[in-house]
């Protein structure tokens, strides 16, 4: 249970400013750390609920607030509006910058004296793409990215990532069509450290039980425990 779980806010500084980054601690007060990106969302409910579930698991998590720059504390709603507003919103954000706050973050993790045991990164839609990102730039333990869309146009960097990675895509993703996985399955098969989980039926956005509009829980249910069980592989919890 989360009863003794304790979450604080961190500020990092950046070379343009400083962010505010949410941290979630286990019951036990210290475990491997994991970088939560979020999605469109911002730090919001759905990202709240991963992190305390992970918390709940003996992971330290720490979810950075990647619009800082633009909108701080962007919290949008699970809605068609709420969604159409933060695409909008999405269209400001610096892809690189944002990679640049993660990696920032990272070494925040590494530098905390409750993270023991690495650090790994996970990420959904937005978020799916900068942890894949920042995993061709620093190392990690363990990469999970969810249907990061700009990972099949960006599959010629899969040879800078040495860690773990698992990729996670839904089949039935009107942002992400099938034949464009498919091509992250092509370039995946020669890289022994990736691992690919398509949940065929489900569409985007599948794990967010915020998002109703999205949210296919058997789908949810099945990748959560593919990225559990790779997170216990390769970032374990003593």
């Amino acid at each position: 249970m989360l009863v003794d779980m304790q979450t604080r806010t961190d500020r990092i500084s950046a070379h343009d400013g400083t962010f505010d980054v949410r941290t979630w601690l286990p019951e036990s007060g210290r475990g491997p750390g994991i970088l939560l990106i979020q999605e469109i969302y911002g730090v919001g409910p759905y990202i709240e609920k991963v992190a305390a579930e992970l918390a709940s698991r003996g992971y330290v998590v720490a979810a950075p607030d990647l619009f800082w720059r633009f909108r701080p504390h962007w919290r949008g709603e699970h809605t068609p509006e709420g969604t159409a507003t933060a695409i909008e919103l999405a269209r400001d954000f610096d892809l690189a910058q944002g990679v640049a706050d993660c990696a920032l973050t990272v070494s925040h993790l590494r530098g905390m004296p409750e993270v023991r045991g690495g650090v790994g990164a996970l990420g959904f839609c937005l978020g799916g793409t900068v942890a894949y990102m920042l995993a061709t730039q620093i190392e990690l333990g363990a990469v999970l990215s969810f249907y990061g869309s700009a990972v099949p146009e960006s599959t010629g960097l899969l040879e800078r990532i040495d860690a773990p990675l698992l990729l996670v895509f839904g089949g039935n993703d009107p942002f992400i069509s099938r034949d464009r996985v498919a091509v992250v399955e092509e370039a995946a098969r020669s890289r022994p450290n990736v691992v690919m989980h398509v949940e065929e039926e489900a569409g985007h956005a599948f794990h967010n039980s915020e998002a109703p509009m999205f949210h296919h829980p058997e789908a949810a249910e099945r990748a959560w425990r593919v990225a559990l069980d790779f997170l216990a592989r390769h970032l374990p919890v003593s």
